[in-house]
């Protein structure tokens, strides 16, 4: 085995990581949950946080479309998404 490859440990330590930043992993016991579940779990998780962008996006476009902003609160908006 060369020094370059990761350890086990290191993989359970990565994997306990990130089913720590996972919303759902509070709801979990302690029990070892498989690599498969947590990256399926990361995957799925990352999905519903670009639907979640992609529909804050499409919510600003339309706000900042709409003639009814004034351009004091588009100003804002627009420095917030700098």
């Amino acid at each position: 085995m060369s020094s370059s490859r990761i350890t086990d440990e290191q993989i359970n330590d990565l994997l306990t990581k990130l089913q720590a930043v996972l919303p759902e992993a509070h709801l979990r016991s302690t029990d070892r949950v498989s690599a498969a579940k947590v990256l399926q779990d990361t995957c799925n998780y990352i999905r519903s946080l670009h639907r979640e962008v992609d529909d804050l996006s499409e919510r600003l476009s339309e706000l900042l479309a709409n003639n009814d902003i004034n351009s004091a609160q588009a100003a804002i908006i627009r420095s917030l998404l700098r």
